[in-house]
Parts: structure tokens; C-alpha cells; sequence
């Protein structure tokens, strides 16, 4: 089995986790400003890989797509918070999920030319993204222009984050390319303290004094903090040609959270309880049974 893929899995169960937290958390809405800024500062944490590697200073074209890669992952993260705060979250969070695959495969065309991949890799391409579209999916989606302007632009900024740090990672080791770009997050998000607005909105009293969203928050920004770590380490891993294969893997994340939310609900039911039909079951099945197939065809083949 090839390291990518066995670190892509790792990826998606903390990234489960991490949506737990979210799911918790943002039963109410969030602010776009204050999120974003929080999330950049705990990138911060980076830092305590330094002893365990050389810093070398990147050459002048590695840096143009380190910046270019932390500005995107802010501006990704931003407009995201920005469409949960105005549309529903399980919504928000599919489209941007389902679109991704599709953008990353054009773009790694675009900056690569043309990708060959054996037969046997796209069926497992199509499996898993088929798997993760339709237990992502949701009823009564309602698909208006802002709707999809704010989710679709987030999805592309997304998808650029993984076509950047890949560059990244091909001019640079692992931990010294992943140190970098999230320093130079952390001083992105920086800007949201220009305007006095949003520094009211950062450090309100009830962002800094809601002990028990905060403790959720910090519990899902460490669990997406090792998620996004594997991811780039599997990004890192993983041939060009495999990166839309990756992300079309994130159907495993909403197993585990499938699988931990029904746990919870019937175990601590008042934590969270989760309502499921006969028809959400089913199709949590089928979904499930695909991307079974796809990296049961990654495994073998």
C-alpha cells in the first residue's frame, strides 16, 4: 500500500474528529473574523518543529508560492466561515467537498499538462468521489447565485492550497516547507486586526469568555491542526497525478464522523443526538460500500 494513502486515511479520521468539534460549536453562527484569525494563530504551533529540522531560507520562487499558498488557505478558510455564517452547515461544507476533486484535477492539468493514470486509479477516482458526493449530499438544497459565488470560490482557493503547497513540497522538504507556509499564515491573518471592528469582534468578551465553546474550539482546531498536517504530508507523499485522487478521499472523513456521531447519540445522547431515517441510513450505506470499493482498489492494485 502506498504511505499516501495510508496517511490520507489518518488525515480524514482527525479531520472527523475535527468536524465533531465543528458541528458542536457552530450550532450557532460564526464569525467569519474571529474564527479565521484564531485559526491562523494556532498555525502558529509549527514553530515547535523547528528543532527537529533545518530552516533553510527557500529560493525566491519557492517563497512566490509559499505566500501564494498561505494567502489562499486564509482567504479559503475566511469565505468558508463567511457561507456557513449565512447558509446552512452541513450544506456549505458538501459543496465545497464535492467541487474540490473536480478543480484540483483541472488545475494539476493546467500547472502539469496532461496527468496519465492507469484505468484501474480512475475507477477508484470515481468511486471515491461518486461515495463521498452522495453521503455528503443533502435534502432540500437550495442553490441560489450568492449561494454558489461564496461556496464555489472557497472550493477553488481550497483546491489552490493543495496545487501551492505541492509546489512548495517539491522545492522543499517536508517540515521546512510546512513551517513556512504556516508562519506566513499566521502573519496573513494579522490583517484582521486593521480594522477596529474586527479586533471588537476578535476579542469580545463573549468569544473569550464562552468556556465551553472555547474549549470545543481549541478540541477541533487541534484535531484539524494534526489533519491538516497528514493531509499535507500525504499532498507531500503523493505523485501529481494522485492529488485530486486524495482529496477525493475526504467521503472516509464523513464515515468516521458518521460512525462517532451515532456512537455519541446513543451512548450521550445529551451531548448531541442525531436524527436518522430509514432513507439517510441507506444511503449512508451505499455511500459507504463505495468508497469501501475505491480504496479497496487503491489497496490491491
Amino acid at each position: 500500500m502506498a504511505y499516501w494513502l495510508i496517511v490520507a486515511i489518518l488525515a480524514y479520521l482527525f479531520f472527523g474528529l475535527s468536524s465533531l468539534g465543528d458541528k458542536l460549536v457552530l450550532a450557532g453562527k460564526p464569525k467569519p473574523n474571529s474564527y479565521t484569525f484564531y485559526i491562523g494563530v494556532l498555525s502558529l504551533f509549527v514553530v515547535l518543529f523547528i528543532p527537529f529540522t533545518k530552516l533553510d531560507f527557500p529560493n525566491a520562487t519557492t517563497f512566490i508560492w509559499i505566500a501564494l499558498d498561505a494567502a489562499v488557505h486564509v482567504v479559503g478558510i475566511y469565505t468558508m466561515f463567511v457561507a456557513l455564517e449565512r447558509f446552512d452547515v452541513s450544506k456549505v461544507i458538501a459543496t465545497i467537498g464535492a467541487t474540490q476533486p473536480i478543480f484540483i484535477f483541472a488545475l494539476t492539468w493546467l500547472f502539469w499538462g496532461p496527468q496519465l493514470m492507469p484505468g484501474i486509479d480512475i475507477l477508484a477516482f470515481v468511486l471515491l468521489f461518486i461515495g463521498s458526493i452522495v453521503i455528503s449530499i443533502e435534502k432540500n438544497l437550495e442553490i441560489t447565485g450568492d449561494y454558489l459565488k461564496i461556496t464555489i470560490f472557497s472550493s477553488i482557493m481550497f483546491s489552490l492550497d493543495y496545487i501551492f503547497s505541492k509546489l512548495v513540497f517539491l522545492n522543499q522538504a517536508f517540515l521546512p516547507g510546512i513551517i513556512w507556509i504556516r508562519l506566513f499564515v499566521f502573519l496573513f491573518v494579522l490583517v484582521f486586526l486593521i480594522k477596529k471592528n474586527s479586533r471588537k469582534e476578535i476579542f469580545s468578551r463573549q468569544m473569550i469568555s464562552n468556556r465551553k465553546t472555547q474549549a470545543i474550539f481549541i478540541y477541533a482546531q487541534a484535531s484539524g491542526g494534526v489533519a491538516n498536517l497528514l493531509q499535507s504530508f500525504a499532498i507531500y507523499l503523493a505523485p501529481i497525478v494522485f492529488l485530486a485522487t486524495v482529496n477525493s478521499m475526504r467521503g472516509i472523513q464523513y464515515v468516521f464522523l458518521f460512525i462517532i456521531t451515532i456512537f455519541i447519540s446513543l451512548f450521550f445522547p445529551k451531548l448531541l443526538k442525531e436524527e436518522l431515517s430509514v432513507k439517510i441510513i441507506i444511503q449512508k450505506i451505499i455511500s459507504i460500500i463505495l468508497i469501501a470499493i475505491g480504496l479497496a482498489v487503491l489497496v490491491v492494485y
